[in-house]
This record gives structure tokens, sequence and C-alpha cells, in this order.
């Protein structure tokens, strides 16, 4: 059945529209449908028969008492799209009638459809002006409902955040990113909505436990396939170097995998937050924790480690999820063992991340890592697509092992300081997919 069509015939009042301040009570209306008188004995039997023409809304009983208060029949109440008479049912929808000894006699059922019936997405289209695209999908962030709404619907920004938490069992907060880069750190200035302004969420991905203030870091929950498609190319005893590490989706799991992790971010409350949940999943005896710019802590820890881990049989895994600017840290890895003497070990495996609008992006994140280590990384590097993350845009992830060439040559001419240029950081709108 067209969605269309039974949007018409529960169309709210018409005097909702354009309504900017939510009342409930606006959308009541009367409707009638048909209703099939069914004897007790045999309701579930016949419920169960009839439950394609069966009517189907939020909130509404679709078998009610008689009118008359009868306690040996119900009524059943059939969708009026689908049943306008009883030659509308099925063969063997009659055969069951039958069978069960019912009358096709269908009577009508004058029924009351207020806003607790009506879907999110029915309440928006009757109120937003028409022909405007309808918006009612939103990240969810434990109590959080992350929503990014489009200019014409900011009018009706308060009614639409309403709505998404009444709709939405165990929402207590919706709130709305506004386009306003907040700091140096990944984190945009958020407008409520609706509900309460607690933005610290408890949420659980991959079985692994996280706690957040939402307002002061990034978090996605779209990217939860991809950190355990990384996890699980970690083994125990592997070391894990994760640059941008966030609040730790990629660095906890790999920990709880047996890897020791070294998780760094330059924003101070990714940092607080990713101690506290290094913590909270009992892993902090696993994981090493620092608030450098991702240059300076590859340049450091990274660099410092390094010689000794590749003396060892167990793998290293470095991390570099910030897509808006990962490639562009690449070039850190020049040199980085200029003073060490080549070995034949497994270097480090590189999963970097990127955004391409390139009409090949396997082919574009590939060149521009080239283009930053300074090395060709064609037929030794594989791409992964990630996910589209607007028209023509989409998030890849570049692995490869660092080429010797690249680290144990010399260091070339430092043509920017080892800490990240602020207004180089402003391109994190972009980034906001870690």
């Amino acid at each position: 059945m067209d969605p269309k069509a039974e949007l018409r015939l529960y169309c709210p009042p018409a005097e909702v529209r354009g309504m900017t301040s939510l009342n409930r009570e606006a959308f009541t209306q009367n409707i009638t449908v048909p209703a099939l008188r069914v004897p007790v004995k045999v309701l579930n039997k016949v419920v169960k028969s009839l439950k394609s023409v069966i009517i189907q809304r939020p909130g509404l009983s679709r078998v009610v008492p008689e009118r008359e208060g009868s306690s040996d029949c119900r009524l059943v109440l059939l969708d009026p799209h689908k049943v306008t008479s009883p030659s509308k049912f099925s063969g063997a929808e009659e055969e069951a009638l039958r069978s069960f000894s019912v009358p096709q006699e269908l009577q009508d059922y004058e029924l009351t459809l207020g806003y607790e019936n009506l879907k999110s997405e029915e309440v928006l289209e009757a109120v937003l002006p028409p022909g405007q695209d309808v918006t009612s999908s939103f990240s969810r962030v434990g109590h959080i409902a992350h929503m990014n709404l489009r200019e014409h619907q900011l009018p009706y920004r308060n009614l639409i955040g309403q709505v998404i938490m009444d709709k939405n069992p165990g929402l207590t907060c919706v709130v709305h990113k506004l386009n306003i880069i907040d700091s140096t750190y990944r984190n945009f200035k958020m407008e409520v909505l609706a509900g309460e302004e607690n933005m610290v969420a408890k949420v659980k991905e991959n079985g692994v436990a996280y706690e957040f203030d939402f307002s002061r870091v990034y978090w996605n929950p779209r990217l939860s396939t991809e950190h355990q498609r990384i996890v699980q190319q970690v083994k125990q005893g592997d070391t894990v170097f994760d640059v941008f590490a966030g609040v730790g989706p990629f660095a906890i799991p790999a920990a709880r995998c047996g890897a020791n992790v070294f998780a760094n971010d330059l924003n101070p409350e990714s940092f607080r937050w990713l101690q506290h949940n290094s913590k909270l999943n009992k892993v902090d005896n696993r994981v090493r924790t620092f608030n450098l710019d991702g240059r300076a802590f590859i340049q450091g820890p990274l660099r410092q480690e390094l010689p000794a881990l590749l003396t060892q049989k167990a793998a290293v895994h470095v991390v570099m999820n910030l897509p808006a600017l990962a490639i562009d840290f690449l070039d850190a890895f020049r040199g980085l063992l200029e003073h060490e003497s080549p070995t034949d070990t497994q270097l480090p495996t590189v999963h970097c991340y990127g955004f391409s609008k390139d009409d090949d992006p396997a082919q574009d994140v590939t060149q521009r890592a080239s283009e930053a280590v300074g090395f060709s990384l064609e037929n030794r590097s594989s791409v992964h697509f990630v996910r589209n993350v607007a028209p023509n845009k989409d998030m890849m992830c570049v692995t490869f092992s660092v080429p010797k060439e690249v680290v144990y040559s010399s260091k070339p001419t430092v043509t920017e300081t080892a800490d990240e240029p602020a207004t180089k950081r402003q391109k994190c709108e972009d980034a906001q997919s870690t």
C-alpha cells in the first residue's frame, strides 16, 4: 500500500500546519474504520489469520470491546485501505473466517486518533510547509539524539526535538549541531532542542562501555563496524599507536584483545575521557595515554618505542583516524629512524583515514598518502571504503606497511612546526567522522 495514501487517511487536522510550539491535543481527529465482530473463544486465531489487514497504528488497540459491552465478542479493527467490504478478504482469509464460524459482516467503528497514534514523520509532515523535506533521522548517543537540521527546519527545531523525544523511548535530550567550530578540538557547539541538558552519555559499542561529554568530544555511532574491523586485525601481544584516539573506540577494544596501546589525543577533554574509559573497562594497565599534537606523538612516544618493538615478533599498528587531516601527518614518518640501523623486520602497519571527492577515491587517497610519505604506495597498500559521508564524498582507509625507504631516510627540510597549526585545524568541520 502506498504510505502516502495511509497518510491522507490519518492526516492530522490542517490547523497544525506551521505550528512551532507543540500542542499534542491539536492532532486529535475522528475517523471511521471497518470492524469485524469475533467471538472471544476464537479471537486469537482470527487475529493471527487477519494480521495483514488489521489496522496498525502506534499505541492503538487492534481489538476493542463492543459498544453494547457484550462479553462474548470483540471487534477487530481493520485497515480501511485494505478491506472496504467482505469481498476484499483474500481467499485464505475467507477460508479462515469460515473455519472459525465468523460471519463476514463488517460494521463501522468510529475511532479517535491522537498525537500518540501518529508516527514522527506524520507529525512533522503535517507541521512543516508543504513540499519541504521532513527530517526525523538522528544519531543516537546514549540518551541523546543528535540531529543535523536544514535551514528550512530551524524555525520548527524545538517542536522537532520534542517530537523525536516523544516518539523514541529512552531519549531524554535532543541536540542540533550548530555550524560553528567551537575550538581546535573537533567538537561543535550544540543547541539543546528538547529535554535535559545532560551531555554526559553512556554508550556501548561492540560490547565495550564508554562514557563522555558529547558536547566536548566527538563520537560517531556510525563507525562501530569500522572500529571492529581494525581491532580484529590486532592480536594479543601486538602494539597499537592510536594517533587521534578520541575517547578510545579503537584503543580500548584493542587493549581488551591483549594489545599494548599508546593512545593520544590533542583535545584535553578527549584525553580525560580516554583515561576514564580505560579504567572503566579495566585496561588502564595496557593503555598509556598522551595529550599531544599528532605529529609530536609520532615523532615522540612512537619514535622512542619503535626501535625496541622492532626487535620483537609482534606486529605494530598505527591508527590515524582524523579523516580531514590524517594524511597530512604521514610526513612525520620521514626519517623517523634515520639514526637507527635498517633491519628487515616488518615495519609498522598504518591505517590512515581520509575523505575523498574524487571519481576514484581509492586512487586519490593512495596518491595523496604517497605524496605525504614521499614514496609511492602503489601496489604496496590496500584501500577500504568506510562510508559515504555526503553526496560525492567518501571516507576511506588506506592501509600500508611503512616503507623502510621512508623511515630510514634523512629527514626532509622542516617547513612546518611540530605543533598542529590552528588554521589547519579549522578543517575539522569535515573531520567529524572519527
